[in-house]
C-alpha cells in the first residue's frame, strides 16, 4: 500500500450552535499525491457508519487501473465527516445542512475548490446537497449507491435495534450476558454484528442523531429528490444489483432527476461498494473522469452494460 498519512485540522463552522466550537477536521491523504496541481481534486465521503478509511482500497485501485497511461497526478482527500471517526463529535441535533457547512470548511482550508466528489450512500447524500449550495465548486459527482431519497418504507426498519441507541451501560452488560447462549455459528455472527452497530452508534453521533430524529416520514425534511434536477454537473451514479441497503430505485432516480446522469450498475455488487468492489469502481471512475473534460452536454449517455 504506498504511503498515506493522516491529517487533522481545525475549522470554524459559521452555524449555531456551533460558531464559537472550534471542530476537528480528520482526513487521508496519499503524500505521493498531495502535492499534485495539474487536476482537480477528489474529495471522498464515506457513508453512514463509515469512516475515511472505507476509502482506502478505491485509492490504491485508482492509482493501479489497467486505464492509467501514466502516474494518478490527482489529489485524494477521504475526510470523515463531523460526528464521524476522528472528526469533532459535537452533542447537536445533526443533520445534512451541518455536514455540508462542515464539508465547505474543509474545502476551504484545503483549497480544494474547484473539485470532484464522491460519495458513497450517505456521503453521497451529503455530496448532492454539497453541489446544489455550491454548485460552482464542483467538477462532478460520482454518487455510490446514495442514500438522501425519501422513502416512507424505511421507517420502522430498524425499530427493532431502537434499544441499541440507549446511552445505559445495560444495553452492553445484556450482549455481554447473551455471548454464552450464542451457541452456533449464525446466532455467534448475529450477536457480533449487534455488537459492533452498538459500539459504533455510542462512538458516532452524527449516525445515533440521524437514526434517533428520523423515525417518522415526517421526519425526511432534507431529502433531495425534488431538488436535485437543479444540479448542471457531471455525474456518475454507481450502484450494485445486489444491495440489500439502498434500493435501486433510489439511484435510478438520482440518474433519472439529475440531467445527463450516468448510471452504473456492477451486477452482484452489495451496498459495500468501496470496500468490497474497489477495482470496478475504479474502472468506471477514471471512465468518468476522461469523459468529463468534455462540455457537459457530451456526458449524455449510459455506461451501465
Amino acid at each position: 500500500m504506498s504511503s498515506i498519512n493522516k491529517h487533522i485540522l481545525t475549522v470554524h463552522l459559521d452555524i449555531e450552535p456551533l460558531r464559537q466550537v472550534p471542530q476537528p477536521a480528520a482526513y487521508l491523504e496519499d503524500v505521493e499525491t498531495s502535492n499534485a496541481t495539474s487536476l482537480p481534486p477528489l474529495l471522498m465521503l464515506h457513508g453512514f457508519m463509515g469512516t475515511k478509511a472505507c476509502w482506502l482500497p478505491l485509492i490504491e485501485q485508482l492509482k493501479s487501473s489497467r486505464f492509467q497511461d501514466s502516474a494518478w497526478e490527482r489529489r485524494c482527500i477521504s475526510l470523515d465527516l463531523m460526528g464521524f471517526g476522528e472528526s469533532g463529535k459535537p452533542a447537536i441535533r445533526y443533520d445534512i445542512a451541518k455536514e455540508v457547512a462542515f464539508v465547505r470548511c474543509v474545502v476551504e482550508a484545503l483549497k480544494l475548490d474547484p473539485c470532484y466528489i464522491i460519495g458513497h450512500s450517505f456521503g453521497g447524500w451529503v455530496a448532492s446537497a454539497y453541489a446544489l449550495q455550491y454548485p460552482n465548486a464542483v467538477k462532478g459527482l460520482i454518487l455510490a449507491a446514495p442514500a438522501g431519497i425519501r422513502d416512507d418504507s424505511f421507517c420502522g426498519r430498524y425499530d427493532h435495534l431502537r434499544p441499541l441507541l440507549w446511552p445505559t451501560p445495560v444495553v452492553d452488560w445484556a450482549l455481554r450476558l447473551a455471548k454464552p447462549f450464542a451457541n452456533t455459528t449464525d446466532k455467534r455472527a448475529t450477536l457480533d454484528r449487534i455488537s459492533w452497530f452498538r459500539q459504533e452508534l455510542m462512538s458516532q453521533p452524527a449516525a445515533r442523531s440521524f437514526l434517533l430524529d428520523r423515525m417518522r416520514p415526517e421526519d425526511a425534511i432534507d431529502t433531495v429528490e425534488k431538488e436535485i434536477h437543479r444540479l448542471r454537473v457531471p455525474t456518475l451514479v454507481i450502484t450494485g444489483d445486489g444491495d440489500e441497503t439502498i434500493p435501486l430505485w433510489h439511484s435510478e432516480t438520482y440518474a433519472k432527476e439529475i440531467p445527463a446522469a450516468q448510471i452504473a450498475i456492477i451486477p452482484g455488487a452489495s451496498h459495500a461498494l468501496p470496500q468490497n468492489h474497489a477495482s470496478e469502481m475504479a474502472d468506471l471512475i477514471l471512465q468518468f473522469l476522461a469523459s468529463s473534460i468534455q462540455p457537459f452536454p457530451a456526458l449524455n449517455h449510459d455506461i451501465s452494460d
